[in-house]
């Protein structure tokens, strides 16, 4: 069993480790119930998806390091309930613009700048796009398909694997796994920079909300969950990171990434709970701020 395999100073690090994740569910679980009292319904339900994020990437990895036979499943669940979760964010930035009929009136003559990461950064030549219902429906769309795409093809994933055809470390052209993964990583970049496009006009109306603390903690997941672990994969399977008996180089690598996520989740969860629990009955709508001139005007 894997726990008799571990000498003393692993079984204190996957303790340790573990007692991370348990910490880490039980500050989300007490935010969780403060957000749903505080927060009206409207918005508290995408605010705790958001904050659930961190923990449950925790929560799989946590399950992969003690069961490594589970990785495949535990990182295909992390990976599913992310694609939601940059969904709900596109969303909560609408949400806290206070909808979309009001995000529309504000910014009625403005424009989206698409021109920005990480699809078109390296692009300042595309012109700048009015910002209607219909553009509002396409960043949405660009969101929402990355949503309900990966899951099928996470799904369609499990189906080959089941059947022997797919082999998560083999990247050959002749596999499925390599057109599958590129396939991910198009819908991915696609729905980043749907959020990209709809953050960068509202980051600064949205200030008072901490929109940029929040953008933050989302992008330093999205980096630790995709990239991060993909570059530890791809050294394991180039055995550039060694093996170490009873672990090949790919189980070494896969035990390497997700002892790093728990660690990196434990620390987003508690600072989530620090930006997201910030006076929010405090704040002003931020239609108020639009009006006051108009009435002062008004005002005889």
């Amino acid at each position: 069993s894997l726990s008799a395999g571990l000498d003393l100073p692993g079984r204190f690090l996957f303790a340790t480790l573990t007692l991370m994740t348990l910490i880490a569910v039980l500050v989300f679980v007490e935010e969780a119930v403060y957000i749903y009292k505080k927060i009206p319904s409207s918005k508290s339900s995408i605010i705790i998806w958001i904050n659930a994020a961190a923990p449950v990437i925790s929560i799989t990895s946590c399950i992969g390091m003690w069961v490594p036979r589970s990785t495949m499943f535990t990182d295909f669940t992390a990976g599913i309930f992310f694609a939601i979760v940059i969904h709900k964010f596109l969303m909560m930035m609408i949400k806290e613009c206070g909808g979309q009929k009001l995000l529309l009136r504000r910014f009625e003559n403005g424009r989206f700048t698409i021109s920005t990461g990480p699809c078109c950064c390296c692009c300042p030549c595309l012109p700048r796009v009015p910002i209607t219902r219909q553009t509002l429906f396409w960043l949405k769309l660009g969101t929402f398909q990355f949503a309900v795409l990966r899951p099928v093809l996470i799904f369609l994933s499990i189906v080959l694997w089941t059947n022997g055809n797919y082999v998560l470390y083999n990247l050959s052209p002749k596999g499925p796994a390599l057109w599958i993964t590129c396939f991910i990583g198009v819908l991915t970049l696609f729905a980043l920079w749907a959020v990209g496009i709809l953050f960068r006009k509202v980051r600064i109306l949205l200030a008072c909300k901490n929109i940029i603390p929040k953008f933050a903690l989302y992008q330093f997941i999205v980096i630790l969950n995709h990239l991060q672990t993909a570059i530890i994969n791809m050294l394991a399977t180039q055995k550039i990171i060694p093996c170490a008996p009873p672990l090949s180089s790919t189980a070494r690598g896969s035990y390497i990434a997700q002892q790093l996520l728990i660690m990196e989740m434990f620390l987003i969860t508690v600072i989530s709970r620090v930006v997201y629990r910030r006076k929010y009955h405090d704040l002003e709508p931020p239609e108020c701020a639009a009006e006051e001139p108009g009435d002062k005007k008004q005002t005889p």
